[in-house]
């Protein structure tokens, strides 16, 4: 092992060394409200790096540079999309959901909320809800495990190829993960995503300026001397990576990206936990400030990549590692610059386990609070539930270790999948829970049973030996989004309408202040 290894490697010690610190030093809860909320007493700093970091996993510092590194400009579209769903989501959802989830009898998780909102004796929203939640958590879940793997293979390793290496990454990112999820809960979860999401913010504004210094701030010809054919074309918004016109039915797939957030429950999570209104409008500003930067940087790194990285991502297919290759190629020389580089690398690790992280408690509050609790033992005692819910947490990470051992898993097509599933699904839930008066249990049932049909009829199911979204190129989310909020109206409006005692909590949610 290399000296430049050995230093990176005592970079990642200590950082991993320090959330499991974290996590034990949170290890006490007295019930699910602590482990699950945090006793809904988020700050607001901490409220809004913790949902921004847990929202932007590995993709941000992975999938989107490649994505952008291969296909040019035309891929901002994406991170657009995404920079108008976390500005809605602040101003729409957050606010109210924090509030009816307390009026709709103090509700921990989205499942329980819809039980809660619709007065649900039977439990059917709770069941269906946590179902989703589970499956798409394991996919989402799967994305931050091969994040992790991949970046153990490319530092550790000869690359992601280096099968050895990348299951060692891959068993090391589970277990870390797992460990100071299971010992610390909701509250250690969210200090070590602020500390992620800063970490997170300082690499990816760095190496994209350091990189953009390096070519002597002169992008086009850089990626002219590195064999881009039309360099114009590349940084052109309305063209592909081959000088190409976008469709329509790309931009308005990636502009699609911002219709997840409103059904994404470790982002709705955080609102929910936040202690009081105030808060919240501190929160919102933060969090949309912390967005700009890091998609802005994140994109722009994806670019000045393509004409300052001496190696050909494109022509070996490891678009993915692009930050992982600037970091090494900016940060070679001595001992101290390899020790900031590993650092870097660090915000990497960051991303990833500030996302699965959450994403591993809130599946673990669905099977403990809404199937075990809610459904099957309803005279459970606390401690029960919570041993239950860390058995999900365990059988989950299984799961997404399992579907991440496949070193040619994209990262951002198995983000992609999981943010189309909750989007469908939830969104169009969420928004009609809050926001309409007449919405009903069966409407509700309907829309989120059609959101999820058609994203896995979509991305998962063939017809005549394709899948329906290479084949159309439309994304998934876009359609699923739009028929479950169809369907959730028609079938409202044809079924009784809601009691007098659902519609005055929803009244109460306008005038209340808490």
């Amino acid at each position: 092992m290399s000296t430049n290894t050995i230093v990176i490697l005592v970079a990642f010690v200590v950082y991993m060394g320090m959330m499991i610190l974290i996590g034990a030093l949170n290890s006490k809860q007295s019930n699910n409200e602590d482990y699950f909320l945090g006793g809904r007493g988020l700050g607001s700093w901490t409220a809004a790096l913790s949902a921004q970091a847990s929202d932007m996993s590995g993709w941000l510092l992975m999938g989107l540079p490649g994505a952008i590194y291969v296909a040019g400009t035309g891929e901002v579209w994406i991170a657009i999309g995404l920079l108008i769903g976390t500005v809605l989501n602040w101003f729409l959802v957050a606010r109210r959901l924090r509030k009816y989830t307390i009026v709709a009898n103090n509700s921990l998780t989205i499942p329980s909320f819809f039980e809660n909102r619709f007065h649900d004796k039977k439990g059917v929203l709770k069941i269906v809800s946590s179902i989703i939640v589970i499956v798409f958590f394991a996919v989402y879940t799967a994305s931050a495990f091969a994040s992790g793997a991949k970046l153990f293979a490319n530092v550790f390793g000869t690359g992601a190829d280096d099968k050895t290496a990348y299951m060692i990454g891959l068993i090391i990112a589970a277990v870390v993960i797992l460990v100071y999820t299971l010992l610390g809960g909701f509250k250690a979860v969210c200090y070590t995503d602020f500390i992620q999401g800063m970490l997170m913010l300082v690499a990816i504004l760095a190496v994209p300026i350091i990189a953009y210094i390096s070519i002597n701030g002169d992008l086009v010809g850089a990626l002219g001397a590195k064999g881009v054919a039309d360099p114009q074309g590349y940084l052109s918004l309305m063209k592909d990576g081959e000088g190409n016109p976008i469709t329509f039915v790309s931009i308005i797939s990636n502009l699609g990206w911002a219709l997840g957030y409103f059904g994404m429950p470790h982002i709705l999570v955080r609102f929910m936990a936040i202690k009081s209104d105030k808060e919240v409008k501190k929160s919102r500003i933060i969090a949309i400030v912390w967005v700009i930067l890091s998609l802005g940087a994140a994109s722009f790194l994806g670019l000045v990549a393509r004409g300052f990285l001496n190696e050909d991502l494109v022509a070996s297919g490891k678009s993915e590692v692009v930050f992982i290759k600037s970091i090494q190629q900016i940060f070679d020389g001595n001992i101290f610059l390899v020790f900031i580089g590993g650092v870097f690398l660090c915000g990497i690790l960051a991303a990833i386990m500030s996302t699965a992280d959450s994403q591993l408690l809130v599946t673990a509050s669905a099977v403990s609070e809404d199937m075990y609790k809610g459904a099957i033992k309803k005279d459970a005692s606390e401690k029960s539930a919570l041993n239950v819910g860390r058995i999900a947490v365990v059988v989950v990470a299984i799961i997404a270790f399992v579907i991440a051992l496949n070193p040619e898993s994209s990262v951002m097509g198995l983000v992609s999948d999981a943010w189309a599933g909750f989007g469908a699904a939830f969104g169009p839930i969420i928004l009609l829970s809050l926001f309409w008066k007449r919405f009903n249990l069966p409407g509700a049932v309907a829309g989120m049973i059609t959101g999820f049909a058609t994203v896995i009829i979509w991305d998962y199911i063939p017809f005549g030996g394709a899948l329906l979204k290479d084949t159309t190129g439309l994304y998934s989310l876009v359609l699923g989004f739009a028929l479950a909020l169809v369907v959730a109206v028609i079938v409202t409006l044809i079924t009784k309408k809601p009691s007098a005692e659902i519609e005055e909590e929803f009244d109460k949610v306008n005038t209340v202040e808490i």
